[in-house]
């Protein structure tokens, strides 16, 4: 009687336990704008979307997709921004990775990592009417795709199901193409300072 009494008790703690644990295992959306600085002379927005999945109560799975306003690194953009005709490259990517951060309390830190893939598009400006049109069209057919990795931290506010983020993510992508030759032996990818506001389920 006395071992039943015992082996209904642990499994009923194991189950609160276990309800305690689904309770805290919490996903959350988010938006995001950014400015990305990889000029002395000019700032970039960013854009796009997360997902996060919490693994443990101090770790998080990440998918993120958006659009980086241009990833030429600052030298280059600097010859070009005192040239009569101007270059850049954007880049639309998707990726996933970790984040840790901090358990509880309505400010928590974090720090991320994670990789994927960057469809970069090269764009000119400067050349009016077709001689422009007639360039870009042409340019659209040199997008490549290449591996892109990034490295961030930052903070974000809690309140109830609301969520407000603020951080820093270094983007890098890892081209091979004549994309590569623009960055003058320097990388290509951006600084960026980013906002976002979401909501927890």
């Amino acid at each position: 009687m006395r071992t039943t009494s015992c082996a209904a008790i642990l499994v009923a703690t194991l189950l609160v336990s276990a309800a305690a644990s689904a309770q805290e295992t919490r996903a959350s959306v988010e938006g995001f704008g950014g400015v990305g600085v990889g000029s002395f002379t000019t700032a970039t927005t960013n854009f796009g979307g997360a997902i996060t999945g919490d693994l443990t109560p101090n770790i998080q799975l990440i998918g993120e997709v958006g659009r980086l306003g241009n990833i030429l690194p600052s030298t280059t953009q600097l010859l070009f921004d005192v040239s009569p005709v101007g270059l850049t490259a954007s880049a639309f990517y998707a990726q996933g990775g970790i984040r840790l951060t901090s358990a509880s309390g309505a400010l928590r830190p974090y720090a991320e990592a994670s990789g994927g893939i960057a469809r970069l598009t090269p764009h000119v400006t400067g050349l009016d009417g077709l001689p422009g049109a007639f360039t870009n069209a042409g340019l659209a057919f040199l997008n490549n795709t290449a591996p892109i990795a990034t490295l961030g931290g930052g903070v974000t506010l809690h309140a109830g199901n609301f969520i407000a983020d603020a951080g820093y993510r270094y983007h890098q992508v890892f081209s091979d193409s004549w994309m590569s030759a623009l960055a003058l032996g320097d990388n290509l990818g951006t600084n960026e300072v980013r906002f976002g506001i979401g909501v927890r389920f």
